[in-house]
């Protein structure tokens, strides 16, 4: 299979269409959310965007090639702030939302919800197979900007304010993300590897479908 040709199936497959079509978007799109509400969709999205970077640094240590190595070391290094920790994502978040006018406990120390748990241990457990976690890792990245946009949507309509940098960051950083991530899915693999990487990312987004159907049914 052609490299161009997994990228375009993992980029058109339903299973992403599903998590980007979400129907938690819908109620972003329609209805303003309390501040409580608000705040305890950002306190479960915290717990993926804390462990990430722990993912990609996992993910770096089993990789077999160079290549993988460097791609994901790139993606690891903005995620931390680019030898900056003040730049770091989970920094501009907790910054961006306390401006907002929410508390740092509720939008960094909320306890897990089920869905959220599940989430956490799929990406615990993806790094235990480079393959499977290279799948995580490019469906997380070709979703990602999508499902930030709409929390910055929801954060918005809910506070009133404009100038939201942890979605900025991303806006700026994304679209290298997701070319990053396709170099490692762009290596040359077997079909039975290029399998595996596939059902990674469809594991994937259907744990963060999972997620987002639990935060609509606690807020609709």
């Amino acid at each position: 299979m052609r490299n161009q040709t997994i990228e375009a199936a993992l980029a058109k497959n339903p299973h992403r269409e599903q998590l980007i079509k979400h129907r938690f978007f819908e109620v972003v799109d329609e209805k303003a959310f309390s501040r409580d509400q608000a705040e305890m969709v950002l306190g479960q999205w915290w717990h993926p965007l804390h462990y990430f970077p722990n993912f990609l640094s996992k993910l770096i240590a089993v990789c077999p090639q160079m290549e993988m190595k460097t791609a994901v070391t790139h993606i690891l290094n903005q995620e931390v702030g680019e030898g900056d920790p003040a730049r770091a994502h989970e920094r501009f978040f907790i910054q961006t939302m306390t401006d907002a006018g929410f508390t740092k406990a509720g939008v960094s120390e909320a306890d897990m919800t089920p869905a959220t748990r599940r989430l956490i241990d799929g990406y615990q457990r993806a790094t235990d197979n480079h393959l499977t976690g290279l799948g995580f890792l490019y469906g997380t990245e070709v979703a990602d900007l999508t499902m930030v946009a709409k929390l910055g949507k929801l954060v918005r309509r809910t506070t009133g304010l404009k100038a939201l940098p942890w979605v900025d960051i991303h806006v700026k950083q994304e679209p290298d993300h997701v070319e990053t991530a396709g170099h490692t899915v762009g290596l040359r693999y077997s079909d039975e590897e290029l399998a595996t990487i596939t059902r990674g990312a469809e594991e994937m987004w259907q744990l963060w479908v999972g997620f987002f159907e639990e935060l609509r049914n606690r807020v609709v």
